[in-house]
């Protein structure tokens, strides 16, 4: 029965930690857009990996590649993707015609 609880617990807690990664995603995407004069598309992010990393003081937090899509015209879709760290991002790259636009902390 304890087991149960634990897994339980574990299971709420990678849920939280998810959605907040997620929101903080579309925040960073969203305002990334707007910065250089794009449109996020339904505003939404997908986690396509996730893994266990250290960050720079040794803490071991989850990290996250997100993708996404946005326009610059309003026809075409393009695809970005970004890695956080915990909630830090820690890199976006954009796909843009006159070549990618990579960001970095």
């Amino acid at each position: 029965m304890e087991i149960a609880f634990i897994v339980l617990g574990v299971l709420g807690w990678w849920w939280y930690s998810g959605t907040v990664a997620r929101e903080a995603a579309a925040l960073a995407a969203g305002h990334a857009c707007q910065r250089h004069g794009l449109q996020l598309l339904d505003e939404t992010v997908s986690v396509t990996q996730t893994r266990l990393r250290r960050d720079r003081s040794g803490r071991v937090r989850l990290w996250r590649r997100f993708v996404f899509e946005f326009t610059d015209d309003g026809d075409q879709r393009r695809s970005g993707q970004l890695e956080l760290l915990g909630r830090k991002v820690l890199a976006m790259h954009l796909d843009l015609p006159e070549g990618g636009l990579y960001e970095a902390d």
